[in-house]
C-alpha cells in the first residue's frame, strides 16, 4: 500500500476510496497472519505513541498489542488535552519522539489542530464526535465474511453519537448505503454529512431489508417508553435476511437497546467482529506509516 498524501485519519471520509479498500483488504491479511502467529514486523523501528484522554478500553488496548505484534515500540503518554499546555506545544514535543500517534480524547477539534502541527500522522480512536476505527474494524469483518462491501445496506438503531455519525461518514465515501431508524429528535442532521446515501426513518421494519444492523446505547435524556418499539429481539432477527449480520456496539445494555436473547441469536457476531478492530487498526498502522 504505497499512497503518497496526508496520513492522518481523523474521519472516515478523510481518506479517499482507494485507500480504505487496501487498508479493509489488508486486515483480512493481517487477520491470517495473527491466527497463524507469523505476523509481519512491519512496525519494526516505528515508535507508536497511544494517548488515552478519556475513557474506554478496546480500541486503545488494541493499539497497543498490534505496535507489539508487528515488532513497533508502544508508549502511553498520561496526557490530558485543553489543561495546562498548549495543543500546539504538545505537538511539538510529541514529534521529537513519535512517528505516529494515536489518540482517543473528547473533542475532534482537538484532534484537527493537533493533525495540522504534526509532522507524525494522528489516528482518531474515538471522539464524542466520531468513532472511525469501529466502523473501519466491522467493515473489515463484514467483507471477511460477505466477500465485497458492495450495495452494502446498513440500519442503524441508535441515535447521532459517534458510532453512528462515523457510519454515516463512511456512506460518503463507501459504496454502502445506511439508514437511520429511530425517533425523528435523534436523527443525524449535520449538513457536513447529508448525503444520497444516507437516510432517515421512524420505521424499525426497515431492519427486514438490512444486511447489517447496528445498535449504540440508548440516550441519557430519554424515557424506555420513548424507544421500547426500537429494541432489538431475537423475533426482530428472525424476521430479517438469513445472511443479515447483527452488530451491537459495546458496552451493551441488555433490556435497553437490544434483549438478553437477541445477544444469543446466531446473526449476533458482535465478538468475533471486534477481533477485527485489532486486524483493521494494524493495517491502519502499517499504512499510516509505510
Amino acid at each position: 500500500m504505497n499512497f503518497k498524501q496526508n496520513r492522518d485519519f481523523l474521519e472516515f471520509y478523510s481518506l479517499p476510496f482507494e485507500v480504505i479498500t487496501a487498508i479493509i483488504d489488508r486486515a483480512g491479511q493481517l487477520a491470517k497472519h495473527w491466527a497463524d502467529r507469523t505476523m509481519p514486523q512491519s512496525l519494526k523501528g516505528k515508535r507508536v505513541g497511544v494517548i488515552v484522554d478519556d475513557t474506554g478500553w478496546r480500541n486503545t488496548a488494541a493499539f497497543d498489542l498490534g505496535v507489539k505484534a508487528m515488532g513497533g515500540v508502544c508508549v502511553q503518554p498520561p496526557i490530558s488535552f485543553n489543561v495546562r499546555e498548549t495543543t500546539a506545544d504538545l505537538a511539538g514535543y510529541l514529534d521529537n519522539w513519535f512517528d505516529l500517534l494515536v489518540i482517543r480524547t473528547k473533542e475532534l477539534s482537538t484532534l484537527r489542530e493537533l493533525a495540522s502541527v504534526m509532522d507524525a500522522p494522528v489516528i482518531n480512536a474515538r471522539t464524542t464526535a466520531n468513532h472511525p476505527c469501529e466502523t473501519l474494524g466491522d467493515l473489515a469483518y463484514v467483507k471477511s465474511v460477505r466477500g465485497s462491501l458492495e450495495g452494502l445496506k446498513v440500519v442503524g438503531i441508535a441515535p447521532d453519537a459517534n458510532i453512528f455519525r462515523s457510519w454515516v461518514e463512511a456512506s460518503k465515501s463507501m459504496p454502502i448505503r445506511v439508514v437511520q431508524v429511530y425517533p425523528e429528535r435523534w436523527h443525524v442532521a449535520d449538513p457536513n454529512l447529508l448525503n444520497p446515501n444516507f437516510e432517515t426513518s421512524r420505521d424499525i421494519r426497515c431492519v427486514l431489508e438490512a444486511d447489517v444492523i447496528i445498535t449504540d446505547s440508548w440516550p441519557k435524556d430519554t424515557e424506555e417508553r420513548e424507544l421500547a418499539e426500537y429494541q432489538v429481539t431475537a423475533a426482530l432477527l428472525d424476521e430479517g435476511k438469513r445472511d443479515m449480520i447483527f452488530l451491537p456496539c459495546p458496552p451493551v445494555a441488555r433490556g435497553q437497546e437490544v434483549t438478553a436473547d437477541a445477544m444469543s441469536h446466531p446473526s449476533c457476531q458482535s465478538r468475533p467482529a471486534k477481533a477485527f478492530l485489532l486486524h483493521a487498526q494494524n493495517a491502519l498502522m502499517e499504512w499510516a506509516t509505510s
